[in-house]
């Protein structure tokens, strides 16, 4: 086969990965939750209990209906005897976005499990109120907007944030575009160095790595050369109920000090996170923290991408480069 022929067959491959038929999204508000549906399949809920520390997102599954996220926390139960697994951490969400340290206190994680952990000290948690849904809407693609408080253990607003989804999905995948704004409303607000942060999501024990695999834009595989590391994009792929099965997260140009480092775990922690430079370098003179001056704001945009096969098959690096175009 020459050469010329490979490359128009390669080509045509990408373009029918990135120009696939995209099926409606259904967009189903209720009490506390909004449910998301793509191609008349469930796809995620968005849960917004006011009991629950933050927002997130659960769980996540591909086209074919397959669950690529852990099954626990619900609300703020956990399943009896999951406190003896080591990574047992269940203040981390299926998909979520939050910091250990904004103006001292810890939004990743949250007071209803500290009686799991004996190394959080005396900081005082954070949590996120909402205060309104902007858009909630179907369509050729579904959106949700919604606006939240930032507050301390007193009740205390130290500032705002808002979340803004964006659904697609077609035969092969399933896709969130996520946009996330801080913004200083009363008085500056500051990110410290922490590594337990930022944006995160929770695998399927199935693509913890190993059995499964993590890789790099830049081509590193394993937490050892990705955890810490900049990069444009993450991925985690495997097999996860008989389906070949991937979950990539992709850190637009325009977000926050891209590109991103990770705080990308083994376990099956898989968080983008510019803030913990002093963590992952071990280096005290590193200083990853960041004062958000009153009245401005700080924007992070990820887009997440649940894809069948492998990251090369799915043409995770031809996808980061269509999004890294769009303003």
């Amino acid at each position: 086969m020459s050469n010329k022929l490979s490359t128009w067959i390669f080509a045509a491959g990408v373009f029918c990965f990135t120009c696939a038929a995209q099926q409606s999204v259904e967009v189903t508000r209720q009490k506390d939750k909004i449910d998301v549906a793509i191609g008349g399949k469930p796809f995620t809920t968005y849960y917004l209990d006011e009991t629950v520390a933050k927002p997130y997102l659960m769980p996540l599954r591909s086209a074919q209906g397959t669950i690529v996220t852990r099954g626990y926390p619900t609300g703020n139960n956990v399943p009896p005897g999951s406190e003896h697994d080591r990574s047992f951490e269940p203040h981390q969400r299926p998909l979520y976005f939050s910091h250990g340290n904004i103006d001292g206190l810890d939004f990743w994680g949250e007071e209803t499990f500290a009686k799991y952990f004996n190394d959080h000290g005396k900081q005082a948690y954070g949590r996120m109120a909402l205060e309104k849904i902007d858009e909630a809407k179907g369509g050729e693609s579904g959106v949700i907007r919604a606006a939240f408080s930032l507050k301390g253990p007193s009740g205390r607003v130290i500032g705002e944030e808002t979340q803004a989804f964006t659904f697609h999905g077609d035969d092969h995948t399933r896709t969130i575009d996520c946009q996330f704004t801080v913004r200083a409303t009363h008085g500056p607000l500051t990110f410290g160095d922490s590594k337990e942060g930022t944006f995160g999501i929770r695998v399927a024990k199935e693509l913890n790595s190993p059995p499964s695999h993590m890789v790099n834009s830049l081509g590193a595989e394993g937490e050892k050369a990705i955890w810490g590391k900049r990069a444009d994009w993450v991925n985690y792929d495997g097999k996860v109920e008989g389906e070949d099965i991937g979950i990539a997260v992709l850190d637009h140009p325009k977000s926050f000090r891209h590109p991103t480092t990770w705080h990308a775990r083994g376990y099956g922690l898989f968080a983008a996170n510019p803030f913990g430079l002093r963590d992952f370098t071990r280096d005290p003179n590193q200083d990853g923290s960041w004062t958000i001056p009153e009245g401005k704001s700080l924007t992070f945009r990820y887009r997440v991408i649940i894809h069948h096969g492998d990251y090369r098959e799915a043409h995770i690096a031809e996808a980061y480069q269509k999004y890294a175009a769009e303003p």
